[in-house]
């Protein structure tokens, strides 16, 4: 087994309030084990979605479909979708029948750096992971993933480093879903080189 394995987050970490849930994936070492590799790095930004009574998620009044079937299974579990062609990935929260989730929108490189690079063919390392679809890609995230648990290979979630501030703002992308689209859900490590849509950062809140 090896030494990142070994600190693997246990099941009862993923059973806090989706907020806090948030927050607490940043800093969290996300990893992918494939034929060609494994590659992985430091998650950097997040964003959590409220399922029925919040606009943007897919789970909005309870929505149950195809897609968010897993949605309404046990924290932890490892959502994805197909969004413009490319794939990204969700921590389920909420807990049964609870149709929430976590978006994960950046990641700080941390290992399978010549495989991310590949993967990615652009020579800047702070591009290669700076939004849900590039990180999908570095790491070889697929719909394949769908329904699996982020407790157990091929792809898990392990012990990282606690970064120093986190700040928080409007989440991205979201602009026909009312209100919500001013909750500020969206968590970040205060001034990480390697967040997307830094433009946005000037709403932050410290916290």
């Amino acid at each position: 087994m090896n030494k990142i394995y070994d600190s693997v987050l246990p099941a009862d970490f993923y059973q806090q309030p989706t907020l806090e849930l948030a927050k607490s994936l940043l800093g969290c070492l996300i990893v992918k084990e494939t034929a060609d590799g494994t590659a992985s790095g430091f998650i950097v930004e997040t964003e959590a979605y409220i399922g029925p009574g919040d606009r943007a998620a897919h789970s909005f009044g309870n929505r149950r479909t195809k897609r968010t079937e897993v949605m309404f299974g046990n924290s932890g579990l490892i959502y994805t979708y197909v969004m413009h062609t490319h794939t990204l990935v969700n921590v389920v929260s909420g807990g049964p029948e609870n149709p929430e989730a976590i978006l994960i929108r950046a990641i700080e490189p941390y290992s399978g750096l010549k495989l991310m690079h590949e993967r990615r063919g652009i020579a800047d390392i702070r591009k290669w992971t700076d939004g849900p679809g590039k990180l999908t890609k570095a790491l070889g995230i697929t719909m394949d993933d769908y329904g699996r648990s982020f407790t157990a290979p091929p792809l898990y979630l392990a012990a990282g480093k606690k970064p120093g501030h986190i700040s928080s703002g409007p989440r991205v992308g979201i602009d026909n879903s009312g209100e919500a689209k001013e909750y500020p859900w969206r968590f970040w490590v205060t001034d990480n080189p390697f967040i997307s849509r830094k433009n946005l950062i000037n709403k932050r809140v410290t916290k």
